[in-house]
């Protein structure tokens, strides 16, 4: 693997709800998977169906740390954590991480997902050294070369978002969350100054009015979020299951008239906050 000073993005997947393979989802089919590098360090953001990719690939290249950090624990975003190769062998480490549930620990909850009847691998069976950690809200910490800021969003059930930062670039990752009538002061003071902001845009503006209280938002509310806090690149995610490639372009073309630059995640697209900096200084 190639190691870079940059701060920089991949996206493994895109999709909010479930997976949605299918000849008019080229953009992505996958739940919910990002990967954070600078320098050595690697993070890995939610564990949707798109992890289980990620988990082949370091296969191929021996034994290191993996950190995940989990927004949440609705099914979309820890589907791929049982299809993560890693957790299976030893020699790997696996860390896994995220705030309070409101319902039980965080290591409990982990442990839900890997016991019958759900699956037959048991926790304590798993190969690999596999470890939780539950965050404070607004915590602050550093993982290798990487330094990152939680909040608590807003969302039916806890979530958190991230603002990940390396020398002087920042990505700040925001899912599953709603937005109110103004722009929510949290997100904006977690994105302040950003280089690229990821933000949960399930529903089109026309959509929203019957999903209030859902816990997801608007390319709308994104860009109004992204121009507040002073972020150049606006990232749109968490596609809903529906939402066709031809549909998703026309959601990022409106976007784009609203704020220019927006382009709307799709598997396989690499971001650098670095070109972000450039992209808002040109």
């Amino acid at each position: 693997m190639t190691t870079t000073h940059d701060l920089t993005v991949r996206f493994l997947g895109v999709r909010g709800s479930i997976a949605t393979p299918g000849p008019d989802k080229q953009s992505g089919g996958n739940t919910a998977c990002l990967e954070v590098v600078a320098g050595d360090t690697r993070i890995i953001l939610d564990a949707g169906t798109g992890l289980r990719t990620l988990g082949d690939e370091r296969m191929k290249h021996g034994p290191r740390h993996s950190t995940i950090l989990l927004s949440h624990l609705h099914w979309d975003h820890v589907a791929g954590l049982q299809f993560f190769t890693p957790v299976y062998v030893p020699g790997h480490r696996v860390e896994i991480a995220s705030g309070p549930n409101g319902v039980m620990s965080h290591e409990a909850a982990i442990r839900q997902l890997f016991r019958a009847p759900f699956f037959p691998v048991e926790f304590d069976d798993l190969g690999g050294q596999v470890t939780t950690r539950e965050l404070r809200p607004n915590e602050r910490f550093t993982i290798g070369d990487i330094t990152i800021t939680m909040m608590k969003l807003n969302h039916p059930d806890p979530v958190y978002g991230y603002r990940l930062e390396h020398g002087g670039q920042s990505i700040v990752y925001a899912t599953d969350t709603e937005h109110f009538a103004c722009v929510d002061p949290t997100l904006k003071r977690l994105a302040a100054g950003a280089d690229i902001l990821i933000y949960d845009a399930q529903y089109t503006p026309d959509e929203y009015p019957t999903k209030v209280g859902w816990g997801h938002s608007t390319w709308e509310a994104g860009a109004e979020l992204a121009r507040a806090a002073g972020v150049p690149q606006l990232v749109l995610f968490h596609h809903d299951p529906n939402r066709t490639d031809a549909q998703l372009a026309a959601m990022e073309h409106a976007a784009r008239q609203a704020l220019p630059g927006t382009v709307a995640a799709r598997e396989g697209l690499v971001l650098t906050a670095r070109d972000a900096e450039r992209a808002a200084a040109a």
